[in-house]
């Protein structure tokens, strides 16, 4: 597939407009993230019964799937600055449905067109990449990168404080206001030159999904392990609202999105996981990470008694997320440097799966067996994700129609 001409302009790629990508790429993630501090409000105003309240997220996630799925790839075939800034502006609209909503069909409506158009991001980050020099391709993209990690990090601190403030409304009017004005930013900066004549079309375009999958052993196993350990955090994530909201801990919106900054100091941490897998050492960083994961399932069971435990096995277990992530990327792209947005794409429509299944999961099992049994769940959930790990080491036979050595252990 042919590069687009924009790579040529060794110009546009300030330090000013790098941060405005990753600033796009943290608002347009943070507005998927935004809903789970804010459940327990949502499910008083719209009546929604604590059991069903995680299909706010979960149709989130399904959205996201499918814009990975049908609008990622569409930035190989269509005019780049168009296709950013016309989902950027739907997705403000998308925005103002959900703050506007007037009952709970509106919202769920609102919801899955936010994650529909939240995949933005991978554009953005694809496209920062083909406009970086090669020298400073790397930089480039671990800063747009950053926003991104950022952005759903800071998403449920935001969310909890302006609920407290204004209102859950409030959030997404204030999101849809600061989208509008990145998608102007972005409509000034980025170039308008046009795409090449695409090599193959749209319906092939996906269709090649499937074949990498078929192809490539890396990215079937990272992608199954996407969905585990991103099913195993919105497993953390998605009921942790209403046990402290409820009695004894009665926390605020505002003291329950502070969680989400203990997730960032453990992301910072993460960041040493990329360059123990330029080493090489990428698979055995995940498996210790995956094993960090699993052991801070036992501290997180005492959050009814103890918000330091609590404390302590969010850190882990998002420096542990961040670690396989980081480790995963870096493998995938490493395979096949010139499908890298196919490769994102298929990659993290199996993160969209996860974290679709684990909020679902985990809301209406909380109803059931509470605190403990999300627990459980989230236990079980990742020790899957090791166990497989495991399995994933053994090489793969090689085969006459697939020659291509794998990435080994």
């Amino acid at each position: 597939m042919s590069r687009d001409p924009d790579h040529a302009i060794p110009s546009i790629l300030s330090t000013k407009v790098v941060l405005l990508f990753a600033m796009a790429c943290g608002l347009a993630v943070g507005n998927v993230y935004y809903a789970q501090p804010l459940l327990d409000a949502m499910a008083r105003t719209f009546d929604l019964p604590a059991a069903t309240v995680g299909i706010v997220i979960t149709l989130t996630q399904v959205g996201y799937g499918l814009g990975l799925l049908l609008l990622v790839p569409l930035g190989d075939l269509l005019n780049r600055r168009r296709l950013i800034v016309t989902q950027t502006l739907l997705s403000v609209l998308a925005l103002l449905v959900v703050a506007l909503a007037p009952n709970g069909t509106w919202l769920l409506l609102g919801m899955a067109c936010i994650g529909l158009l939240a995949v933005v991001t991978q554009v953005l980050v694809a496209y920062a990449a083909n406009l970086a020099q090669p020298e400073q391709r790397g930089r480039v993209v671990g800063v747009v990168t950053s926003g991104v990690v950022l952005g759903i990090l800071l998403a449920r601190t935001v969310a909890g404080t302006m609920a407290d403030l204004a209102g859950w409304r409030s959030v997404y009017l204030l999101s849809a206001g600061l989208t509008l004005l990145v998608a102007l930013a972005l409509w000034r900066v980025l170039p308008n030159a046009e795409q090449p004549p695409a090599t193959q079309g749209y319906v092939k375009l996906l269709g090649s999904l499937l074949q990498l999958f078929k192809e490539e052993k890396i990215l079937r196993d990272r992608a199954v392990l996407a969905m585990l350990i991103f099913a195993a955090a919105t497993t953390l994530w998605t009921p942790l609202v209403l046990p402290l909201s409820a009695p004894p801990l009665s926390l605020s919106h505002t003291e329950i999105g502070l969680f989400g900054l203990a997730g960032a100091a453990g992301a910072l941490g993460a960041a040493r996981a990329g360059h123990l897998a330029d080493r090489g050492l990428g698979q055995w960083t995940s498996g210790l990470a995956l094993g960090l994961m699993l052991l801070c399932w036992l501290p997180i069971a005492f959050t009814q008694w103890s918000l330091w435990a609590l404390l302590l096995g969010v850190i882990g277990l998002d420096l542990g997320l961040q670690a396989v992530h980081v480790t995963s990327q870096s493998l995938i792209y490493s395979v096949r440097p010139e499908a890298q947005s196919r490769l994102a794409a298929g990659y993290m429509l199996f993160y969209s799966i996860g974290s679709a299944a684990g909020s679902i999961a985990a809301t209406s099992l909380y109803a059931w067996a509470g605190w403990t049994g999300v627990c459980l769940l989230g236990a079980s959930i990742n020790a899957v994700a090791l166990g497989y790990w495991w399995w994933s080491l053994i090489p793969e036979r090689p085969r006459a129609s697939n020659p291509c050595p794998l990435e080994s252990a």
